[in-house]
């Protein structure tokens, strides 16, 4: 799906500027909590540059930690899968306006 492999390169991208090394994610792959690489302030940039990232080339604007996000059982930005999802169903939401 070529939404999700934008996605999966994105956050490739950032992670490797981030940890100053190359990394290759799939779908399972932790972002944050646990053994994530994801400090709190990298989470902080990650969210930031990748709402940037979702208007610039999706041409939509949406908020990725807002208290829909904070609220749910399991973080959307503890592994890949659950940030395109939820990603996915923010740009979904942004359809019925």
């Amino acid at each position: 799906m070529e939404f999700e492999s934008k996605i999966i390169e994105f956050l490739e991208n950032f992670l490797s500027e981030e940890l100053e090394e190359k990394v290759e994610l799939s779908m399972d792959s932790k972002l944050f909590g646990g053994d994530g690489p994801l400090d709190s302030m990298a989470l902080v940039n990650l969210v930031v540059d990748l709402e940037e990232f979702i208007e610039d080339d999706f041409g939509k604007t949406i908020t990725l930690a807002d208290e829909k996000a904070m609220s749910r059982r399991t973080s959307p930005f503890s592994v890949v899968k659950n940030l395109v999802d939820y990603i996915q169903e923010q740009l979904d939401g942004d359809n019925d306006e």
